[in-house]
C-alpha cells in the first residue's frame, strides 16, 4: 500500500487537495449564501422562507461538492464556486439594502 501512496505525484495530491478545500470550504459558502438569498427573496413569511432556504442548503452542498470532483481542474472547481457566490453575496446584499432584511 505503501509503495502505491509513493508513486503519486505531488501536483495530484496538491489538486486533490485543493478540490477537498474547495469542497468544504467552498461549498459551505456557496450554500450558505443561496441560503441566505433564498431566505430574503422567497414571498413567503419569514418563518417559512428560513425553513425553506435551509432545505435548499442541503441540496445546493450535495452539487457544489460534485461539481468540485466532476471538474477537470481544481482551478474550474474554485471558480465554478466563487463565481456564484460572488453573484448570490450580490443579490443578498441588494436585498439588505432595499430593506427586505
Amino acid at each position: 500500500m505503501k509503495a502505491k501512496f509513493a508513486a503519486l505525484p505531488m501536483s495530484y495530491r496538491l489538486a486533490v487537495t485543493s478540490r477537498l478545500l474547495a469542497a468544504v470550504f467552498g461549498g459551505y459558502l456557496l450554500a450558505a449564501l443561496a441560503s441566505l438569498t433564498l431566505a430574503l427573496w422567497l414571498p413567503l413569511n419569514r418563518t417559512e422562507a428560513v425553513v425553506t432556504g435551509m432545505t435548499v442548503w442541503f441540496l445546493v452542498y450535495l452539487v457544489a461538492v460534485l461539481w468540485c470532483f466532476a471538474c477537470r481542474s481544481a482551478w474550474a472547481a474554485w471558480v465554478g464556486l466563487l463565481v456564484p457566490s460572488v453573484i448570490l453575496a450580490t443579490i443578498s446584499g441588494a436585498a439588505r439594502g432595499l430593506g427586505y432584511a
